[in-house]
């Protein structure tokens, strides 16, 4: 198995070019995870897919799509409140992941958060992937709006 030690090197540097922050996270996927998205995204079709980001500390262990109940599916996503509320049930519980965030893809291509996005966002630290096409993009939902991450893939 590949190297799963999970390290988070975060620092906010208040002169970023643009006058935001910037947010230094790295993220590790797990084996499949990013093949998981992938997928998600390519059986939605035009439909924005979305789904869980479950692991322990900076390390997502499983991408789990879920359904997206939004009413507009392909140009907004919902996760399906019954799995978020399950998989944070099992999490408290102790019989399962933490979840540390969500994804969902752009159909549109661009692997970038959108207006709707940012209006939706709830800005509680979480994780935010985005796929578009085979491009997969992370982001942290902060107390300023997201801030890029940057991630690595580890192999199994």
């Amino acid at each position: 198995m590949g190297d799963w030690i999970g390290f988070i090197h975060a620092r906010r540097l208040a002169s970023a070019p643009w006058g935001g922050q910037i947010c230094e996270m790295t993220i590790v996927l797990g084996p499949g995870v990013r093949e998981a998205m992938l997928a998600a995204a390519a059986g939605a079709g035009r439909h924005e897919a979305c789904g869980l980001l479950l692991g322990h500390g900076t390390c997502v262990e499983t991408a789990v799509a879920t359904a997206n109940v939004a009413q507009d599916p392909a140009r907004h996503f919902e996760i399906d409140p019954a799995a978020l509320i399950g998989a944070h049930r099992l999490a408290r519980s102790g019989a399962g992941p933490q979840v540390l965030g969500y994804f969902h893809s752009h159909p549109n291509g661009i692997a970038a958060p959108s207006a709707t996005d940012a209006a939706s966002a709830a800005h509680d630290g979480r994780v935010w992937a985005i796929v578009a096409g085979d491009a997969i993009t992370c982001w942290h939902d902060g107390s300023d709006g997201f801030e890029p991450l940057s991630y690595r893939v580890c192999q199994g």
